[in-house]
């Protein structure tokens, strides 16, 4: 599948209707989710025939996108109800059955480790980033993606946290390349926003195993 036939079908992914700002629900864009799994899988192989993870998989988009670039299974995780109703309804409007989705709440996966240990191929996610009060919590999903995947993960975190993940990936004893520097439109999608839109600068970062 062409890089522009893939966001032409993830155009029709539907969102939030009603997001939750503790929740930090930013959909992500379909230009942006197009280019990122279009990237993994041309030169990474990571979606094709894999297993793929995407936590927080909010209305859906990357684990339809997976889908669509032949990935295996994706199995998309979210601690919101109402998000994966939405992203269960887009799987069945584009006839998409190799995905499945669990309720659960990242943040505390790593505490079942016999389940979800190493059970992934390649996570993918667009995590909190760790704003209002959940300062930290992009970490803690990166930490569980990392339990979770065998091969890599996928991630979108703010250029100006770079080098603390930097530090963080070395620490992890995990590999880090930051695949590509993106600008992120967040809409105003909350009462509190005060203008349209706002471009933050957001990394692409690919991170993996030590002989992978």
């Amino acid at each position: 599948m062409r890089l522009k036939e893939l966001e032409s079908y993830l155009q029709d992914v539907e969102t939030f209707e009603e997001p939750k700002v503790l929740l930090e629900q930013y959909p992500t864009s379909p230009h942006i989710a197009a280019h990122m799994l279009y990237t993994m899988e041309t030169q990474y192989s990571a979606v094709e025939g894999r297993l793929v993870a995407d936590l927080g998989c909010g209305c859906g988009v990357l684990c339809a996108g997976a889908a669509m670039l032949g990935a295996g299974a994706c199995v998309g995780f979210d601690i919101d109800e109402d998000a994966l109703s939405m992203c269960q309804s887009n799987c069945t409007d584009l006839e998409l059955d190799s995905i499945h989705l669990v309720q659960a709440d990242v943040t505390h996966l790593h505490t079942c480790p016999g389940r979800w240990h190493k059970a992934f191929d390649t996570v993918i996610m667009n995590p909190p980033f760790g704003t209002k009060k959940n300062w930290g919590i992009d970490m803690i999903f990166l930490r569980t993606a990392l339990a979770m995947a065998t091969e890599s993960v996928y991630s979108l975190h703010k250029t100006s946290t770079r080098q603390h993940i930097k530090k963080k990936a070395k620490e992890w004893n995990v590999n880090m390349e930051v695949v590509a520097e993106l600008r992120f439109d967040l809409p105003a999608m909350y009462k509190f926003h005060k203008h349209k839109s706002v471009d933050i600068e957001v990394d692409f970062i690919r991170f993996s195993f030590p002989g992978k």
